[in-house]
């Protein structure tokens, strides 16, 4: 599932982090959620299209439908990480941190600290 999660538009992206965030949702509930909502309908046709794709499951809860993420946030997030530094970095993971890091303005001791760590980890390895 490399790709997997290039294959969302905004809107399912938007679906997913309500999910994520509630562990659970109906389609109210999700459209309950989103400020700038589409009608109800058009909510079940993105879940129903997110399931299709893999990234939702469902079980039923008498007359609804409660849908769940197929994967853990972490897991998801890191497969579309390396998607993207596949995609905009040419699989270059240095390009990618030097594009997060060059344009902040300050970078937190406990941030910078924390990266040092992840480097000397890496390194060992």
């Amino acid at each position: 599932m490399p790709t997997k999660s290039s294959q969302l538009s905004r809107r399912e992206r938007q679906i997913m982090d309500i999910i994520y965030a509630r562990g659970e949702a109906t389609a109210a509930e999700v459209v309950e959620s989103m400020a700038d909502a589409p009608s109800y309908s058009a909510v079940r046709a993105f879940l129903r299209i997110l399931e299709e794709k893999g990234f939702l499951k469902h079980r039923e809860d008498g007359k609804r439908y409660v849908f769940l993420p197929t994967e853990a946030r972490e897991k998801a997030s890191k497969s579309a990480l390396k998607q993207v530094v596949k995609t905009f970095f040419a699989g270059s993971l240095a390009s990618a941190v030097a594009a997060l890091v060059d344009g902040r303005e300050k970078i937190s001791p406990e941030e910078l600290q924390r990266l040092e760590d992840i480097i000397q980890k890496a390194k060992k390895h």
